[in-house]
């Protein structure tokens, strides 16, 4: 079982959006049988196995084995994954495009970026798991937590200035066999849990200052869409 599987087609999109289904594939994470589930979530066990099907028949669900009961032959499945992100690329030509407005002020801007990162990846992973190999890749996740403004733009501007200076290090367009690599570097508030109380921080998320500083920090400066 994968951590994490992508959904690409539309049709598996909207086979795990069905609330049944989300409910049998949370079920699934450890394999059971129509019977099984059927009693674990109090539903008919026709119904399960109508969902099963669907689920099988777009590869969210797969059979793990059959055991023989009496003259009865028991199917248990599984679900493929332990969780799953559906990609923006089954919206097709509506899916965010970070391209059309690149503007690195823009906490929408940030969201196309984020939107295109799990596309991307999505389809890295998806081609890496057909040929059984891993995806090499590298992330950092980091909170901060700013006094001002002005020292969340400070921040910015030397993250910026950092990245930027890397990939001139490292960038060569001339490489023979070499592979591009893109870096998306993203900086936005936390949004507050809706139980908590409010705090300055939430406070601001609900009317963000967005004259002093920025929803989201440049990619890498120059070089940028193909970084090394």
């Amino acid at each position: 079982m994968l951590d994490v599987a992508v959904i690409e087609e539309p049709a598996a999109a909207e086979a795990s959006l069905d609330p049944i289904r989300r409910r049998i594939l949370a079920a699934l994470a450890e394999p059971g049988s129509a019977a099984a589930l059927a009693a674990r979530l109090g539903l008919a066990r026709q119904k399960v196995n109508y969902h099963l099907k669907e689920l099988e028949r777009h590869g969210l669900v797969v059979l793990a084995e059959e055991r023989r009961k009496g003259n009865v032959t028991e199917r248990v499945y599984r679900a493929t994954a332990a969780s799953y992100v559906i990609s923006p690329a089954v919206l097709a030509a509506v899916s965010p495009d970070p391209t059309r407005s690149p503007d690195q002020l823009s906490a929408r801007w940030l969201l196309a970026l984020g939107s295109r990162l799990v596309q991307e990846v999505g389809t890295l992973l998806t081609g890496a798991a057909r040929a059984q190999r891993r995806v090499a890749s590298f992330g950092i996740d980091a909170e901060v937590r700013f006094a001002s403004a002005a020292d969340r733009t400070a921040f910015a501007d030397g993250l910026a200035e950092a990245v930027a200076a890397l990939v001139a290090r490292y960038h060569d367009e001339s490489a023979p066999g070499g592979r591009s690599h893109r870096v998306v570097v993203g900086l936005h508030q936390i949004p507050a849990a809706p139980d908590s109380a409010p705090d300055s921080a939430a406070d601001s998320a609900a009317a963000p200052d967005t004259d002093s500083a920025p929803d989201a920090v440049p990619d890498s400066g120059p070089g940028q869409e193909n970084a090394r």
